[in-house]
């Protein structure tokens, strides 16, 4: 019994390190396999997977919304973090680099006062932007497209200012929107169909449309059915709230001015551009606004101009102003645009259409004594806070144009930037992977949240766009994408964003955007953190996330997970509700997904404020 007990000892022995040298072998593999890239598995990775709670999938995230009372809250009590307080009331429509008291101090002339002028980072806030008392998540689209809940934007001004001119009407506790503007006070469908004799909007030739002096963006709302998209912008001026009325229809828009500053597009983006009484000067300092517009306006694009001068003759007493200086200013207008190469195709009544011809540059070498002074600049898409110049911006150098598909097709066509060649380090077939990552990273962000192609979310913000991918797999009429191009990106590529027929806008995410609070819906950046690691304060990131994001509106965050663990912390103290997933590929992938949802609160929920 004795040497059976002994054998039976040795052989557990041995099946003891045999396990033990498997064991070991495997861990071995496993860590070689991970090392070499081909799973990209690391420590941190690891630990979070270990970590479980916090990267699966769990139903205590809730993303619908209830127009009132608290959301439910993530219990993270375990960890210390910083809590932000709310700031006081009067900040409730606080706009950082369009501050009003801070605009006083620049200049007036050539609109400089009404540019971008950010606080430097002592005078900013660490607090959380409050909702005004009974704000309500806005109607889904289209309805919102004709009604905005009172409580949202409490602003009757232009209810009086444009009562005849049908902008906007106080009914109860709604504004409603007839669709009238002061050059269509009978309503812009009509005023659209009129534009629409001369330029082909139907037939998806033109899909991107600039609107200078927006107004409350009535003109951009009614295009949408046509299918075509329109970025508006106006001041942030006496008429107070006009941009933030656009965004509460669900109208893309951002505060912006045509001062001195170049704007924040690439060159040759929209296929039409506009101005309906919008009082830009546009024959002063020799037609240097004009030649800004023909830098943003594609070959083959529009331009349409309504309102004085056109048709000064017979409009001059009710525009009371002398007839002289109306005459003197079409034919400044009339001059520059010859000098662009645009060919008037149209005036009627108090409209007139140009087109850009398809080769200006052949145009202008024909022309008898032209004074055409051609950019010097080798890049036309360098734009950020870089000043106009009087000079045309050459035709030839970025792309082919007369390649573009029309929408819809172009949206996953290959773009005349990427074929040509003119993107660096982005080949036909990079583009094309892209398109399939991110029709798969959006069937993930789905399944995490149902609501995302419901019309719960309309105005939706891509903080890091990349090619466009996201928006061009989420692409619906019942939404649409402001794609961001970080100025600090490795690659510029939101010229070819625009070539998809999407829209977007340059922007350095270590200042404010140039938009109201509570302007979007959902919010989602690819490897912005990242980005911006070494560049700026994620704590300022986010506060500036959180002040453009409605209350119960969502945020989708994809990242390395030490960047993410370093941005929950800050969230935790941020009135969000967070859960960190794994990436759709599995638990040893480092890149991991950040979802949240900002609860709902309103000014008086809290009186804890800032001192600020």
């Amino acid at each position: 019994m004795a040497n059976k007990s002994l054998g039976d000892n040795r052989t557990r022995t041995s099946v003891s390190i045999f396990i033990v040298a498997g064991l070991c072998c495997f861990f071995y593999l496993l860590g070689s396999w991970q090392r070499s890239g081909v799973g990209k598995g690391d420590s941190i990775a690891l630990a979070v997977t270990k970590s479980g709670e916090n990267c699966n999938i769990l139903p205590n995230i809730n993303f619908e919304t209830r127009h009132g009372g608290q959301a439910g809250s993530f219990d993270d009590s375990a960890r210390e973090v910083k809590k932000f307080k709310p700031c006081r009331p009067r900040y409730t429509d606080h706009t950082p680099c369009q501050d009003q008291k801070r605009a006083m101090h620049f200049p007036r002339e050539n609109m400089i006062y009404r540019e971008r002028h950010c606080p430097p980072p002592e005078k900013k806030l660490h607090c959380l932007i409050p909702a005004p008392k009974g704000y309500v998540t806005p109607f889904p689209w289209p309805k919102s497209r004709d009604y905005v809940p009172y409580a949202n934007a409490p602003y009757k001004s232009l209810t009086v200012e444009k009562a005849i001119q049908n902008w906007i009407q106080y009914e109860g506790n709604v504004f409603r929107f007839p669709g009238g503007g002061t050059q269509f006070p009978q309503g812009a469908d009509k005023y659209i169909d009129q534009l629409a004799s001369v330029i082909p909007i139907q037939n998806g030739t033109v899909r991107t449309a600039l609107d200078t002096g927006c107004g409350v963006a009535s003109w951009g709302a009614y295009l949408w059915k046509r299918n075509v998209i329109a970025m508006s912008f106006a001041p942030r001026d006496s008429h107070e709230a006009q941009v933030q009325f656009a965004l509460e229809r669900g109208v893309p828009a951002v505060i912006g001015v045509l001062g001195t500053v170049k704007m924040p597009y690439p060159s040759r983006a929209f296929d039409m551009a506009h101005c309906s009484r919008c009082l830009i000067p546009w024959g002063a300092s020799d037609g240097i606004l004009m030649m800004e517009v023909d830098r943003v306006l594609r070959p083959g694009g529009y331009w349409v101009l309504s309102g004085p001068p056109i048709n000064w003759k017979t409009n001059y007493k009710a525009w009371q102003r002398p007839m002289e200086d109306l005459q003197e200013e079409q034919r400044k207008i009339e001059e520059i645009a010859k000098l662009l190469c645009w060919e008037k195709k149209s005036e009627k009544g108090e409209t007139a259409i140009w087109q850009k011809r398809m080769d200006s540059d052949s145009c202008r070498s024909t022309q008898e004594d032209s004074e055409a002074t051609l950019c010097k600049s080798t890049d036309p898409d360098d734009v950020w806070y870089n000043k106009m110049e009087a000079c045309i911006t050459p035709s030839k150098g970025n792309g082919d144009d007369e390649g573009l598909k029309p929408f819809p097709e172009r949206l996953f066509a290959v773009p005349p930037r990427i074929a040509n060649g003119l993107v660096s380090g982005v080949s036909v077939e990079a583009y094309l992977e892209d398109n399939k990552k991110w029709k798969k990273h959006l069937s993930a962000y789905k399944k995490i949240n149902k609501l995302i192609d419901t019309g719960r979310y309309r105005n939706i913000m891509d903080m890091n766009s990349g090619l466009g991918g996201f928006a061009a797999a989420l692409q619906s009429p019942k939404l649409w994408v402001m794609n961001v191009m970080p100025t600090i990106a490795e690659k510029n590529t939101l010229g070819v964003i625009y070539e998809r027929g999407l829209i977007g806008i340059y922007h350095d995410w270590c200042e404010a955007f140039s938009t109201y609070p509570r302007t979007y819906d959902l919010i989602h950046a690819h490897g912005l953190f990242s980005l911006y690691k070494d560049k700026c304060d994620f704590e300022d990131i986010l506060l500036e996330m959180d002040r453009i994001l409605r209350p119960e509106g969502a945020v989708i965050l994809r990242d390395d997970v030490d960047v993410l663990i370093k941005v929950k912390k800050i969230i935790g103290g941020m009135r969000w509700d967070l859960k960190l997933m794994d990436h759709e590929d599995g638990p040893l992938v480092p890149e991991k997904i950040l979802v949240a949802v900002k609860q709902y609160w309103t000014v008086g929920d809290d009186n804890s404020t800032s001192t600020r």
